[in-house]
């Protein structure tokens, strides 16, 4: 190994030394730093005497997206001491801690400090709360961050007393940006490496917005080049270097957060949408996340009764036989029937008729829209049945060469209801002449 790769090895993480020191140097979310905004008014320095922020601020957005880097340049710059906890290792002691001492060092010496609480979604609900009485009081300025839905993860008296800010994952010119800082600055690789062609595209591709995720992709391709290197000049970090410290993207799913809404609701959306390219590609990110693929499967049989339904009846079927094949087979084999299914579902006719039809049914039931049961329907299998005339007069549909007769099967408000509208859509089509020469039977009259 030459003294390069040594040098390289020895240092803390890449990502670690590229922490921009600046507000200016923070790449990526320049819009949550505009003049006027919260973040811009929590950076003032306090000893201007100029109007200054004092919001307490929550954070969310994915891994690698600047929120410790942006909590740390907000105190600097401000001139608050700055505290960090981490609610994984981290409990209401010490959050109390934190917030006696803030509380002293504002009364005594007129120090604001500012504490910032990573992951604050791990936090139970009696944890967060006791933040409350030193976000209430001022005592503290709380930056919290969470990679999960604060709408979800944050009680709602710490959400009223916050503003939330979203960070998106970092752009390809950003992650970019980055990648060319760390290759040239004194406090990344120095310039002791260049990147081949192609490289930069490769790493910010497997990086997925993470600007961590690429700074360590691009150390981990850096000492693999230095290390097969016996030159102590500049080495150039080829694709293959970084094929060789890792080759294939984290994808970004938390499967009890907000990307598994998400990333469901994109696959369902696109198979309702007859889009089977992008419905496989949702398909395979769940996968790779290592989504319960029983999960998927249920999804999926919704999905076949509620948007294709009787357009294309035998989809059901198919959804059904997939989610059994993923039981008895399991992974990975069971991302074969997911597959087969979500395409046939994905090109199958469309309708709705049946979600529709219950759900007006079910409407009209709870608001009380319907009558008695006609006599006739009522069952006689009982003693006393047909002294109260139930069974009487009803009609047997077999006695008729057609199997049907005119009949009432509905009384009251409901009589003549009509729930069930066919498309004229693949299967149903035929199911929409049926149901009208049936109707028109059965109502004795012609049905619109």
């Amino acid at each position: 190994m030459s003294e390069q790769s040594n040098r390289f090895a020895n240092d803390s993480p890449l990502a670690a030394r590229m922490r921009p020191r600046e507000l200016t140097e923070l790449v990526g979310q320049e819009s949550l730093l505009k003049p006027g905004s919260p973040l811009a008014a929590l950076a003032v320095p306090l000893e201007t005497n100029k109007p200054s922020g004092n919001a307490s601020i929550i954070l969310w957005g994915p891994p690698g997206t600047g929120k410790t880097s942006i909590a740390q340049l907000v105190a600097r710059s401000s001139g608050r001491r700055f505290v960090e906890l981490s609610a994984i290792t981290s409990g209401v002691k010490e959050v109390r801690d934190v917030i006696a001492k803030a509380r002293s060092d504002k009364a005594g010496f007129g120090l604001s400090s500012l504490l910032f609480l990573d992951e604050i979604h791990r936090f139970s609900k009696a944890q967060q709360d006791a933040l409350l009485p030193a976000v209430e009081a001022g005592w503290i300025v709380l930056m919290a961050a969470t990679t999960e839905n604060p709408s979800f993860a944050v009680i709602s008296p710490l959400l009223s007393r916050s503003l939330v800010l979203r960070l998106e994952p970092l752009a390809n010119e950003s992650l970019n940006l980055l990648l060319e800082r760390a290759v040239s600055d004194p406090r990344g690789l120095a310039g002791a490496v260049q990147l081949a062609d192609g490289v930069v595209e490769h790493i910010t591709a497997l990086a997925t917005g993470d600007g961590r995720r690429a700074l360590t992709i691009l150390e981990a391709a850096a000492i693999h080049a230095l290390s097969g290197s016996t030159d102590d000049f500049q080495v150039t970090v080829t694709s293959d270097d970084v094929a060789a410290a890792l080759d294939r993207a984290l994808v970004r799913y938390d499967k009890n957060g907000d990307q598994h809404y998400d990333v469901i609701s994109a696959f369902i959306k696109s198979v309702r949408g007859s889009d089977a390219d992008a419905a496989v590609h949702y398909l395979a990110r769940m996968i790779e996340a290592g989504e319960d693929p029983r999960f998927i499967a249920r999804r999926l049989i919704i999905l076949a009764a509620e948007d294709i339904g009787l357009a294309d009846p035998t989809a059901l079927s198919i959804a059904v036989a997939a989610g059994e094949a993923v039981a008895l087979i399991g992974m990975p084999e069971g991302r074969i029937p997911l597959a087969e299914a979500t395409i046939y579902l994905a090109l199958a006719a469309k309708s709705n008729t049946a979600y529709l039809a219950i759900n007006e049914a079910l409407d009209d039931v709870r608001a009380g829209n319907f009558g008695d049961i006609p006599k006739a329907l009522r069952s006689s299998n009982y003693a006393g049945a047909k002294a109260s005339g139930a069974g009487i007069g009803y009609l047997y549909p077999h006695d008729d060469a057609r199997a049907v007769l005119e009949q009432a099967y509905l009384d009251g408000p409901t009589a003549g209801k009509t729930y069930y509208r066919p498309k004229e859509i693949g299967a149903e089509r035929d199911l929409a002449e049926r149901w009208s020469k049936l109707r028109r039977i059965i109502r004795g009259k012609k049905s619109h």
